[in-house]
């Protein structure tokens, strides 16, 4: 299986905090983005969790995270 290895910018990790603290979003933009800032390995990361961690915290399965770190590695922020 291929592991891919998300690293956010200063920027993008201000723009996932608004989505999560702020607006109107769908649940499921909000879900991905606390995913994201999560599984973030830059230099800007406040923590290291690993996928186990954050699949009990936010309810989600493993299979949904690694989708969102799929689709982000490939795509960028705006997908």
């Amino acid at each position: 299986m291929v592991k891919y290895k998300v690293t956010l910018t200063q920027e993008e990790r201000e723009q996932l905090m608004e989505i999560t603290r702020k607006g109107s979003h769908t649940a499921k933009k909000v879900i991905h983005s606390l995913i994201l800032l999560n599984v973030d390995q830059g230099q800007y990361s406040e923590s290291k969790r690993t996928n186990e961690e954050i699949c009990k915290v936010l309810k989600t399965g493993m299979r949904t995270i690694d989708r969102v770190k799929k689709r982000f590695v490939l795509e960028g922020l705006e997908a």
